[in-house]
């Protein structure tokens, strides 16, 4: 529903209004605002609970540090470096202050982590369960071209960042956003298609595949298991990897000669794979298994 409401969003009439300042708008991890210096990088995201975190299981620290961390990612996803935020609480009326304290103390310590200023927010107490908000503010030189999630081309490869599957064991509240990944990589060479895994590796690269109207191939064993899932049979790992959701790592995506850069590059942050090409649009979204049959590949993931 949540892709459906976008795609509705995106194309209403009232939203449709040619602004020249507006550089990439709905439909993307974040929108870019056009400046003299450098673009202006905006991006919100809200979790809640008994959706995203249990505050019976989870520590409120390490739930506010994921309020920020996910919309971090969303900024590592177009290549830019975070700035500023605010924050709005949504508590439960028998939070206490020091309840509060504890779960904004995530968020200040993950802020603190990535030069994040908070500069404001909302706070409120209602019936409902505990749900928070950020807005997140990030500067991209506008020398900066790709990192779009509607810009792979044909013959690209799709690289990911770290591994895939098993993060609803905890991984999704402790993972680190890949800001310094992306301000690395965007500095140094040319990106064409980024975005990030929260819902799902499947799905994500579904909705990168079709807002840049190309189909994709993947390699099933080329893709990178987490360890969570080590142990677990081989289908079951790569079923994780592909539809678990909430990793939030990098899907990008660039031409051959460019990955052969930078898997060249010591200094490149965290690891990167390479696990498949970007192919006509009419060839869909198809993987590669192990006895080299190519099958079509229905997404599906955690949906929010």
């Amino acid at each position: 529903m949540e892709h459906d409401f976008h795609n509705w969003l995106r194309d209403h009439p009232s939203l449709r209004q040619a602004d020249e300042n507006v550089l990439i708008g709905i439909g993307d991890d974040c929108a870019v605002l056009r400046e003299t210096n450098n673009h202006t990088v905006v991006t919100t995201d809200t979790i809640a609970e008994g959706t995203h975190f249990d505050t019976s299981v989870h520590s409120l620290d390490l739930i506010g540090r994921k309020a920020l961390a996910v919309n971090l990612s969303d900024i590592a996803a177009m290549g830019a470096c975070p700035t500023h935020a605010v924050v709005t609480l949504l508590l439960p009326r028998l939070f206490s202050l020091a309840d509060t304290q504890r779960l904004y103390s995530g968020i200040i310590e993950m802020a603190s982590s990535y030069g994040v200023s908070i500069i404001g927010g909302d706070t409120n107490k209602w019936d409902g369960k505990l749900v928070i908000g950020a807005t997140l503010m990030g500067l991209r030189s506008p020398a900066i071209s790709g990192w779009r999630i509607d810009g792979a081309e044909v013959a690209d490869r799709v690289i990911v960042s770290g591994s895939f599957g098993g993060s609803l064991g905890g991984r999704h509240l402790s993972f680190e956003p890949r800001i310094k990944l992306s301000n690395y990589l965007a500095g140094r060479y040319e990106i064409h298609a980024a975005t990030d895994a929260s819902d799902s590796l499947s799905l994500d690269l579904q909705l990168l595949a079709q807002a840049s109207k190309v189909g994709v191939d993947l390699i099933a064993d080329k893709i990178p298991i987490s360890e969570a899932l080590k142990t677990a049979d081989p289908q079951t790992q790569l079923d994780g990897a592909l539809f678990d959701g909430e990793d939030f790592e990098l899907i990008l995506t660039m031409a051959p000669e460019v990955f052969k850069q930078v898997k060249n590059d010591p200094k490149v942050p965290c690891q990167l794979t390479d696990i498949g090409e970007v192919t006509p649009q009419q060839r869909g979204l198809r993987i590669l298994d192990s006895h080299g049959t190519f099958n079509t590949l229905i997404p599906r993931g955690y949906v929010h």
